[in-house]
């Protein structure tokens, strides 16, 4: 054999074998432990633990050969959140004497029964005011009048009755009218005058400028019987408040404070009322509001 073939042979034994040996040589002598991760830690450390782990737990638990990259043991630190520190408020409530009242009661404590005396009380107001009431309405108080002869033709009014109150606010003078008369002064009342100037200074009292009376139209020769005549009418002339004062339509309509308020209350009886005449009807009507409850083929007249 010649000495180029013998050296092609040496090559080629070479190639078969350096592999081998090479992946023999880089094997480690054990087979490398998985990661260590959170799970194994917290199976390893005791329950109701502050999340740390022990010296001498940490030398039960698996490690890792060291060089490739992997940690060879667990640190000793804290793996899982430390706890809430507790509240100011909790603490207050931890140091607190156990022979002190709490600050709240444990249960809301129901309201006291009245006693007889009360109710007997508002018993014997609501009888009072029973008795006292007219047209079926508790809010009305007065008397019944009966049947009122006219004195001219076309005058007179049945069933009326004499208001002497209408939702609590008293009538400067007992006013003779129909129960459809009383019963919408009471709903302009309830609704808007008692708390037109105001909540803290609501209306307690009417001046009433006239009410029932057999006469013409404005008081003119031969003019048609006005709705005074038949009791389907009422004139206001001012409006008396908790501290004393009295709003006049004459004076209060043009002022600045009491103009609005007396505007709306003018505006508010157009409903209740099928005709209202104000300060800018005419010069009749200047100083009082003109509130009755004549029927119009042209539904309500309001000025």
């Amino acid at each position: 054999m010649s000495a180029r073939a013998a050296l092609c042979l040496i090559g080629l034994g070479l190639a078969l074998v350096g592999p081998a040996a090479v992946t023999e040589a880089a094997a480690p002598d054990t087979t490398p432990r998985p990661p260590l991760d959170r799970l194994t830690l917290a199976a390893a450390t005791p329950a109701g633990g502050t999340g740390t782990v022990s010296p001498a737990t940490v030398g039960t638990l698996p490690t890792q050969p060291t060089g490739i990259g992997i940690l060879s043991a667990p640190p000793t630190g804290a793996l899982r959140p430390r706890n809430r520190p507790p509240s100011p408020q909790v603490a207050a409530m931890l140091i607190r004497p156990a022979e002190r009242v709490p600050v709240a009661p444990q249960a809301t404590p129901r309201p006291a029964v009245r006693g007889p005396e009360v109710l007997q009380q508002v018993l014997f107001g609501r009888a009072k005011k029973r008795r006292g009431s007219v047209c079926g309405s508790l809010d009305i108080q007065g008397e019944d009048a009966g049947q009122i002869a006219g004195t001219l033709r076309g005058c007179g009014a049945k069933n009326a009755v004499r208001v002497r109150s209408v939702a609590g606010v008293q009538l400067s003078t007992p006013a003779l009218m129909t129960c459809d008369t009383a019963k919408a002064l009471q709903k302009w009342v309830k609704s808007d005058v008692t708390k037109a100037f105001g909540r803290a200074n609501r209306v307690t009292r009417l001046r009433v400028a006239a009410h029932y009376s057999c006469r013409t139209r404005n008081n003119r020769p031969g003019a048609k019987i006005s709705e005074h005549g038949r009791g389907r009418a009422i004139d206001i002339s001012g409006f008396g408040l908790e501290d004393g004062t009295m709003v006049t339509v004459l004076k209060g309509w043009r002022d600045k404070s009491t103009g609005r308020p007396l505007r709306r209350l003018w505006k508010a009886a157009c409903g209740p009322f099928r005709t209202v005449l104000g300060p800018e009807a005419d010069i009749y009507h200047r100083d009082h509001f003109h509130l009755d409850t004549a029927r119009h083929r042209s539904g309500r007249y309001c000025r």
